[in-house]
């Protein structure tokens, strides 16, 4: 699996991928202009031609129109797609600049990566339109889907009625069974507790043992063993060691926004077990312990020493981005605290992007442009532009395609599963539900490993019915959450990293929570909670 913070497992957005240059690409073909189409059925009998924004990794071609599955598409529907493509590193910046421009607006923004607050700004300046009725009207297969799970309707429909999006979907499991649950599995050395006769620890007192014997006995005749290390603050927290505090309490995630079982929204760094599991991180600071690169280091550095074979410990999403042999390193369970606790922290991860795809005012074919992305949400067509697809014979293949019309997930070797499909995904829209494998597809293998290790190791200690779900917020409302989020999170992380080095947090907890108070976290409780309300009233 790809880098945690870039690359959630097959949860593949292109607008997150690691990108090292820029470049435009768009069709050479024919450019038709194209009379608007009533009543479409494909193939059309002729050529009509969509203008098209989108992005591209770089490691792939960067002309969509190279891509099988588009080819395929064009072939299906005679509707040509005259690209414009950019690597995603330059992609934001060269949206944004594109959709500054009225009179030469593309038709669709294809991978748009837009957020709420994206959505409502665009379409209060008149940049891009409602969908919700071209949804209704010529849309079955979204609309299926939409009826199938309800709740993504409540995800995409804003606050004023309207829907301005067709979303990304991916499920691969649900609720504490979903590949998300957990982002920061702690790995521990198999191995090396093997060499040194230990078992498996399933205390904090009993990891603490542990993690001395790394450090003293020298495995495999090591003398630079590094008991624990992680990335403090990790964007999108998955080598955080957040995971590990819930032996103390509620534990920690990357945005530490936790739902009780009685639906209330907390703050994570602001409860009691919280103070505790950071005076134990600190302990183990003092100790030697912890890696002294964690408060500093970046993700290749991180990674270049697990290659290396130094870890006894670490926290990442998958253990064969870290470890030279991710068969060495088992997920360590849900510990038990000083008191008994025992909680595995749920993160709020959903295979699900809101802004994926948006048509503009400028799109003068609607129906045709509704019934083509349409297209995009058939249970094969989704498996492929998520994935990959078969019978390419220019890239590796990501998929067998059966005597029964289905899509088998074949053995990518010791190719990188991210590289393999990048040659061939096309992502945007698209919807791949639970209910489809088995029926239209297989599990990949990388994503059935994980939710193994979920359902056999975690799920049994989730205390927490609920996470924070997407929701669709008021503009002013994301204004202020911005505004307050910022400067919150800013606070709670650096004295974090300083708690854990230096000690401290008793004596400075008080002052802490009112500073919290005083830079609106309150205020951020109020928001918040009131679109979780709203949410499950629905």
């Amino acid at each position: 699996m790809r880098k945690n913070k870039i690359r959630k497992l097959v949860s593949i957005s292109l607008a997150m991928l690691t990108v090292l240059s820029f470049t435009a690409c768009g069709s050479s073909s024919k450019k038709t202009d194209t009379a608007t189409l009533k009543d479409v059925s494909f193939p059309l009998k002729e050529t009509a031609t969509l203008k098209m924004l989108t992005s591209a990794p770089s490691i792939s071609t960067q002309d969509p129109n190279e891509r099988i599955i588009f080819q395929r598409l064009e072939k299906e529907t005679n509707v040509h797609i005259d690209w414009t493509c950019y690597t995603d590193d330059q992609f934001p910046d060269k949206k944004n600049l594109a959709l500054s421009k009225k009179d030469t607006l593309p038709d669709v923004v294809f991978n748009a990566g837009m957020n709420n607050n994206d959505l409502l700004r665009y379409s209060k300046q008149g940049v891009i339109i409602p969908v919700e009725d071209l949804i209704t009207k010529y849309m079955p297969n979204l609309s299926k889907v939409l009826e199938e799970k309800p709740e993504y309707k409540k995800m995409i429909t804003a606050p004023d009625g309207h829907i301005y999006s067709f979303p990304w979907i991916e499920e691969l499991g649900s609720g504490k069974e979903a590949i998300q649950a957990v982002g920061d599995i702690p790995w521990i050395n198999k191995k090396w507790l093997d060499e040194l006769g230990l078992q498996v620890p399933k205390t904090t007192d009993e990891l603490v043992t542990v993690l001395k014997a790394f450090r003293d006995k020298h495995p495999e005749g090591k003398t630079d063993v590094i008991p624990m290390s992680f990335i403090i603050n990790a964007v999108g927290g998955n080598e955080d060691p957040g995971f590990i505090l819930g032996a103390f309490g509620l534990g920690d995630n990357g945005d530490h926004y936790m739902v009780t079982n009685d639906k209330k929204v907390v703050y994570s760094t602001t409860q009691d077990g919280y103070k505790e599991g950071i005076n134990w991180l600190h302990k183990l600071q003092e100790e030697g312990l912890i890696d002294p690169e964690a408060f500093t280091q970046k993700w290749d550095t991180f990674v270049a020493k697990g290659k290396n074979d130094r870890y006894g410990m670490f926290f990442t999403w998958d253990r064969a981005n870290i470890a030279a042999n991710k068969d060495d390193y088992i997920p360590l369970p849900a510990l038990a605290g000083p008191n008994g606790t025992v909680n595995a922290t749920r993160s709020n991860g959903y295979g699900f992007d809101l802004g994926r795809c948006v048509v503009t005012s400028a799109n003068k074919n609607l129906e045709l442009t509704a019934k083509w992305i349409d297209k995009l949400y058939d249970p094969l067509q989704s498996i492929q532009d998520n994935w990959g697809t078969y019978g390419d014979e220019k890239n590796q293949n990501v998929f067998e395609l059966t005597e029964n019309k289905t899509l088998k997930h074949l053995q990518l070797g010791t190719a990188s599963p991210w590289e393999v499909r990048a040659n061939q995904f096309v992502s945007g829209p698209l919807a791949v539900l639970d209910s489809y494998y088995g029926k239209y597809t297989t599990s990949p293998d990388d994503a059935q490993e994980r939710l193994d290790i979920l359902h056999k190791t975690y799920v049994k200690d989730m205390k927490a019915d609920y996470n924070y779900p997407p929701v669709f917020m008021s503009q002013e409302d994301i204004e202020k959450l911005t505004q307050y989020e910022t400067a919150v999170k800013a606070y709670t992380e650096r004295k974090k990293a300083e708690w854990i080095l230096n000690g401290g947090i008793d004596e400075e907890w008080d002052s802490y929570l009112k500073e919290m108070d005083n830079q609106g976290l309150s205020k951020i409780l109020e928001i918040k909670q009131k679109y979780l309300d709203l949410y499950f009233a629905k």
